[in-house]
C-alpha cells in the first residue's frame, strides 16, 4: 500500500468494462501498491467468469478496500459469490454499464434490504 493510501484511509475498487473503469480512474480512484496490485479490473470480451470471481474475492480479502463497485452484468456472471458476501465492509455496489441498464430486481443489496423491510407473510 502506498504511503498516500496509509495517510488517507481506504479505497474503492472497480470491476467493470473499459468505459466504467476509465471514468472512475479519471475521477482519481486508481491505486497501484508496492506489489503492483491495482484496485480495478477492466473486463474484456475474453475475460472469463472465473477471472472475475478471482478478482472479486481478492478485493474482498484486501483490508484497504471498503467499497467494491461492479457492473451488474459482471455481478450476474458470479451471482452466487456476490450474493454470498454478507458483510458490511467491503460494501458491494452493483452499477449499470453503458451497454447494460441497471435492474434493481437483481441487486444483492436491494434484495437483502427488501427481506429486512418486508414483514413475513402470515398464514392464518
Amino acid at each position: 500500500m502506498s504511503s498516500h493510501t496509509e495517510d488517507l484511509g481506504r479505497l474503492l475498487a472497480v470491476i467493470g468494462d473499459e468505459d466504467t473503469c476509465v471514468g472512475f480512474l479519471l475521477g482519481g480512484i486508481g491505486e497501484v501498491d508496492e506489489d503492483r496490485e491495482t484496485n480495478f479490473m477492466v473486463v474484456e470480451r475474453d475475460t472469463t467468469p472465473k477471472q472475475i470471481e478471482e478478482c472479486f474475492k481478492k478485493f474482498l480479502r484486501r483490508p484497504d478496500i471498503v467499497i467494491i463497485l461492479i457492473n451488474q452484468v459482471y455481478a450476474d456472471m458470479i451471482r452466487p459469490t456476490v450474493d454470498a458476501h454478507n458483510l458490511a465492509v467491503p460494501t458491494v455496489l452493483e452499477i449499470p454499464s453503458k451497454q447494460h441498464p441497471y435492474d434493481s430486481s437483481r441487486d444483492s443489496i436491494l434484495k437483502r434490504a427488501q427481506r429486512v423491510i418486508t414483514p413475513p407473510e402470515r398464514h392464518y
